[in-house]
């Protein structure tokens, strides 16, 4: 079911978006050579603690995860796409990294995602990223009051498509309110004018992932979380919470 959020809410979701943005700035800030992704996830939970809130991350279990995830972050480092554990191995420079944050404030969850390059970035990860960026632009474009589910997942799918980007089969956005996932399930890829209809009140978290090696093959990883390439190849993985409005999109994970 789905349900509609007020204004009040939605102004609430607005603060745990803020800690969810606040929260992966410093990472990226403090992301470089030689960092490694756990020193990352303790300086998410740093902002987390001191803005008051919890982590619908840390010990999530769904059923089909062996163990419950041990962070506030997902790291996903060069070919992961997804659910990366933070590990302590040193990031290097050219490493392209995605942190996917979530925050729990006053009952409300905020969900985001960002990729970055650490240290030099070689130009085809700069247009990687890029592309997911936009391809997460083009998806918050389309969900507005009148258009549906299909419409975000068709802007979405065209942008990485027409790039020559694989898309990941099974894993894409979500809505988002009192729990991390709820009802709509936002794919990364569909056909316009289908799926729910977009009203006010509802909140999603619209999150391209794009395969460099353009096959969207992928498996998990022997620790039962991240998802890796299948052909090695590098992934972007980008995300926003955001509210149809009759005012249109409105992005409620920003600074």
């Amino acid at each position: 079911m789905i349900e509609l959020k007020t204004d009040m809410s939605l102004r609430s979701m607005r603060e745990a978006g803020r800690v969810v943005a606040s929260a992966l700035a410093a990472v990226q800030d403090q992301a470089a050579p030689g960092v490694t992704p756990r020193e990352l996830d303790r300086t998410a939970r740093a902002v987390l603690a001191e803005a008051g809130a919890g982590s619908p991350f840390l010990d999530y279990r769904p059923s089909w995860a062996p163990v419950p995830f041990p962070a506030v972050v997902c790291v996903s480092v060069n070919d992961a796409i997804v659910h990366g554990i933070p590990d302590g191995r040193p990031l290097a420079d050219g490493d392209l990294v995605s942190v996917d944050c979530g925050a729990i404030l006053d009952g409300w969850v905020g969900d985001a995602a960002v990729s970055f390059t650490v240290g030099r970035a070689r130009p085809e990860d700069s247009r990687l990223i890029d592309t997911a960026w936009e391809a997460l632009e083009a998806g918050i474009a389309a969900a507005r009051v009148g258009n549906r589910i299909g419409d975000i997942a068709h802007a979405i799918g065209r942008v990485c498509r027409s790039a020559g980007y694989g898309i990941p089969d099974g894993f894409g956005g979500h809505g988002v309110g009192r729990t991390m996932h709820e009802d709509p399930g936002v794919p990364n890829e569909g056909r316009p004018g289908r799926g729910a209809p977009l009203r006010h009140g509802m909140v999603l978290a619209i999150e391209p992932m794009l395969i460099a090696g353009g096959t969207d093959d992928h498996a998990t990883a022997g620790d039962g979380w991240t998802i890796r390439t299948l052909d090695g190849s590098r992934a972007a993985h980008t995300e926003h919470t955001i509210a149809v409005t009759d005012d249109g999109p409105r992005i409620l994970t920003a600074l």
